[in-house]
C-alpha cells in the first residue's frame, strides 16, 4: 500500500472529519485522480519532440501517456484540427498516491528558489492545478538525455466541495503551500 494512502487513512481523514464535522465517512474529501499534461505547441513543426515528451512523461508517471490532438483549427498558429499537440496521463489509485508522494517529498524541493506552491490555484470546485516549468526536477529524468526543457501541468482532482476543504486536505497530506 502506498505510504501517502496510509497517511490519508490514518491521520488526514480523521482530522478532516473532526474539523469540518462530517456525519458520514463518505463526506470526507479525498483525492480521486491526478492528471499530468504536457502541452507542446512546438510539436507542429517538430513531431520528434512529442515522442521524447511521451517517453519522459511515461518515466515520471510509470504509465504510458496518451497523445492529445487539436480540437479545432487555428490559422494564426498554423494548427489544423486533429494535429498532435501534447501528451497527458491520468493516474488513479496507488499510482496516484505514489506520484503525489514523490512530487511533494522529492520533486518540489528540487525546484530552484522554491518557497512553496500557490494556495490560490484552486478552481472553486476543490481541484488544484500546479504548473511546473522544468521536467528535470523529477529524479527519473536523466539530465544528459534531454533535448529540450519542457513544462507540465499537474491537476489534482478531489471530492471536496469547496476550496477551503481542498486546501486543508492537500495541506494535511503535505503539500508545501507558501505563506
Amino acid at each position: 500500500m502506498a505510504r501517502l494512502r496510509e497517511l490519508y487513512n490514518t491521520q488526514v481523514a480523521p482530522k478532516l472529519q473532526e474539523q469540518f464535522k462530517y456525519k458520514s465517512p463518505m463526506q470526507i474529501p479525498r483525492m480521486t485522480k491526478v492528471i499530468l499534461n504536457m502541452g507542446l505547441g512546438e510539436a507542429i513543426q517538430n513531431v520528434k519532440i512529442l515522442d521524447s515528451a511521451a517517453a519522459e512523461l511515461a518515466q515520471i508517471a510509470g504509465q504510458k501517456p496518451v497523445i492529445t490532438r487539436a480540437r479545432q483549427s487555428i490559422a494564426a498558429f498554423k494548427l489544423r484540427k486533429g494535429m498532435p499537440i501534447g501528451v497527458m496521463v491520468t493516474l488513479r489509485g496507488d499510482r496516484m498516491y505514489e506520484f503525489l508522494d514523490k512530487l511533494i517529498n522529492v520533486a518540489l524541493p528540487r525546484v530552484r528558489d522554491f518557497r512553496g506552491v500557490s494556495p490560490r490555484a484552486l478552481d472553486g470546485r476543490g481541484n488544484y492545478t500546479l504548473g511546473i516549468k522544468e521536467q528535470i526536477i523529477f529524479p527519473e529524468i536523466d539530465y544528459d538525455k534531454i533535448d529540450k526543457i519542457k513544462g507540465m501541468n499537474i491537476t489534482i482532482v478531489t471530492t471536496a466541495q469547496t476550496d477551503e476543504e481542498a486546501r486543508t486536505l492537500l495541506a494535511l497530506v503535505g503539500m508545501p503551500f507558501r505563506q
